[in-house]
């Protein structure tokens, strides 16, 4: 098993991820929206909002998973923030950086995945929305658009509100 690349300004990245204040925050209907609409409309059987911290990824929305966060270490996520690209992973089995993976030879027994990294209003790549299932497989163009477009929504989202993060506010206008 691989770890995850370094990502050359992780320290602004942190402080980027901190500073927007939703690590640790209860379920927002806005999110889990988007985890629900990615899941329904590409028939995955998991779905995830993705935040990467320092020695773990926490999950702001989730479908199909039990668990609220996992270690870095593991994390495929932790892989897809390394550029602006999707990520994909059409057979975790046969990738080298994640064949021994225990989140693939174990529970949940992740075959594929493919996230979106997700950002923060000042740029930084803070983790993914992403999808994932037990089956092997591959997305068609206009499934990959869905997820960038899910992907634009939440990076317009946390740009509109980035002075009420955290705040209280969001929840008073709807959030």
């Amino acid at each position: 098993m691989q770890r995850p690349p370094k990502v050359p300004d992780e320290d602004a990245r942190l402080k980027a991820l901190h500073a927007m204040r939703l690590l640790d925050t209860p379920a927002e209907k806005r999110f889990d929206w988007l985890v629900e609409y990615a899941a329904r409309e590409l028939r995955m059987p998991m779905s995830l909002i993705s935040l990467v911290d320092g020695h773990r990824q926490w999950f702001k929305a989730r479908v199909g998973l039990d668990v609220s966060e996992t270690a870095c270490d593991v994390a495929f996520c932790a892989h897809a923030i390394a550029s602006d690209e999707i990520f994909i992973v059409e057979d975790a089995t046969r990738d080298p950086r994640f064949a021994d993976n225990p989140l693939v030879t174990g529970e949940p027994r992740i075959r594929f995945y493919a996230g979106a990294p997700l950002k923060s209003p000042d740029g930084h790549r803070i983790g993914t929305i992403c999808v994932l299932d037990t089956q092997p497989r591959r997305l068609e163009p206009q499934e990959l658009a869905i997820l960038d477009a899910l992907r634009a929504v939440f990076n317009a989202d946390v740009r509109m509100k980035r002075g009420r993060l955290g705040s209280g506010q969001e929840q008073a206008a709807g959030g």
